[in-house]
């Protein structure tokens, strides 16, 4: 299950049957209309006054909304100041949980070998035995109960076939996934994240289950959510897509540089091998016992020499493929992680910006459309008099459309609350850029100043390779003097 897919909301058992109804009928009618009464001014008919009297009956099947009043400290359940502002600084989130991720021996199975993994929370101090299927369960469970809110994807799964590489790239991919959840405001005070990095049950799947199965989404259990439009600003829907054009361009531009540095890594894992093979060839060449031919006798001992010196670089190349491939490997865990931990995090915005349109706003319009029908329903009904017992129906299922749409409008508001929240958490992982090419230049200058310091201990042992007319040794030449070509 991926970030994109978008669970099923829960709603109040009193709009259930209507919101399920929705479903049933045609395209919803244009994104801007809005739910309003009926215009004032002319008298209601019987039909109208029923159909009122029912809603004044009917149980609302949103969080309670109290009625306007003078404030009162000792009532109002709010913290101070503007909930909708998040005071987080980068030290502070990152400081939140480290969790590790490591691979545990490869268990066989009855037929498949099992891959396990190791995770262990600094905060929580705890060291639990997960799989991938525990993690896909948990990922699920984020979906269902915060669908308004960033929940990283989770690392593909492969059935048969699966390398080593692969393997490692999933387990670097899955630590990605649980520290930014962990790291994540609302996921790292909730119970299901406790559960998931500390029950060491032997079923921690079903216990996920049970808790999801127990409390709504965060919709229901929020005692803000009934308040959420009144903290947006005014502007929310500009400020919504120009956010989003900001962080898609950001997005593909760090996508890039990934990808840029992924390249160096490899290149540097490649130098690496291409300065330990050339320095075995060079120990190979030294260590050659043929024979000199007896047309070569003159020069035998500057062949003894060069093969003798030779021999022993090998040791020195093999030093330079050391440090390179500690640069390689250092630039891959401070560079390339942390770019692919930013693009995690960016691509779950995306996917929650898709599912607030495609998710709550749909439903909504359909609603809308839903209840635009019934009430062309009402007035027909109305003009052919029909039974009172079929107009009784009808209006009951309008009362419940109504509170359908007054529920979609709620969850519509709450969800771009919970979108300006999410859209200030990516801006304060901003500065991990500076993080980021912090660690690349420290590598870089760490890496070329330790494979400085092999070259020049090794330019002193090549002067035995360069003898002189009398067995005396003879610094190199640069090329222009007699070796370069006309």
């Amino acid at each position: 299950m991926t970030g994109g897919a978008m669970d099923p909301l829960p709603t109040a058992p009193g709009a259930a049957a209507a919101e399920a109804e929705v479903d049933e009928e045609a395209d919803p009618p244009a994104a801007g209309r809005l739910f309003t009464p009926e215009p004032p001014g002319k008298p209601p008919c019987a039909l109208q006054r029923n159909t009122k009297r029912k809603r004044e009956n009917t149980h609302s099947p949103v969080p309670p909304v109290s009625e306007p009043r003078a404030p009162d400290a000792g009532q109002m359940q709010v913290p101070p100041g503007n909930p909708l502002l998040l005071s987080l600084t980068l030290q502070e989130l990152l400081a939140r949980d480290a969790v590790q991720v490591e691979l545990v021996p490869e268990k066989k199975g009855l037929f498949l070998k099992h891959v396990e993994y190791e995770v262990s929370s600094q905060r929580f101090k705890s060291c639990v035995y997960r799989r991938y299927n525990d993690f896909v369960v948990f990922h699920e469970t984020l979906l269902h109960k915060f669908p308004y809110r960033m929940v990283p994807a989770l690392p593909p799964k492969r059935m048969l076939g699966a390398d080593r590489e692969f393997i490692e790239a999933r387990r670097r991919a899955l630590k990605r996934f649980i520290n930014l959840v962990a790291r994540h405001p609302p996921f790292s005070e909730d119970t299901i994240l406790k559960l998931f990095l500390s029950f060491s049950g032997p079923d921690v799947q079903n216990k996920l289950k049970e808790s999801a199965q127990c409390l709504g989404d965060e919709f229901m259990n929020c005692r803000l959510a009934a308040r959420a439009k009144d903290f947006l600003p005014a502007d929310i829907q500009t400020q919504f897509a120009m956010s989003r054009e900001l962080i898609r361009n950001i997005y593909n531009s760090f996508h890039k540089l990934r990808d840029r540095a992924e390249r160096m890594v490899s290149r540097a894992i490649d130098n690496a091998a291409d300065l330990l093979i050339f320095g075995k060839e060079l120990s190979a060449l030294g260590s050659d016992t043929t024979p000199l031919p007896s047309w070569a006798s003159l020069n035998s001992s500057t062949w003894g020499s060069l093969k003798q010196a030779l021999k022993g670089l090998s040791v020195e190349f093999a030093l330079l493929a050391d440090k390179a491939a500690q640069q390689g490997k250092q630039e891959e865990n401070d560079v390339v992680e942390k770019l692919n931990l930013f693009l995690d995090l960016l691509q779950s915005y995306k996917d929650l910006c898709e599912r607030h349109e495609k998710g709550v706003l749909h439903k909504h319009q359909r609603a809308l459309h839903k209840y635009s029908l019934m009430k062309r329903q009402m007035v027909s009904a109305a003009v052919q008099s029909r039974e009172p017992e079929s107009m009784e129906q009808l209006e009951s299922r309008i009362v419940q459309q109504e509170n359908v749409i007054q529920t979609m409008e709620l969850r519509s508001h709450f969800s771009l609350y919970c979108l300006h929240q999410e859209t200030q958490l990516v801006h304060v992982y901003l500065p991990l850029t500076s993080h980021i090419l912090g660690a690349f230049v420290n590598s870089q200058i760490q890496g070329h100043k330790e494979m400085s310091k092999v070259w020049n201990d090794l330019q002193p042992k090549l002067r035995c390779l360069f003898v002189g007319p009398h067995g005396a040794p003879a610094p190199p030449r640069p090329p222009q003097d007699g070796l370069s070509a006309h």
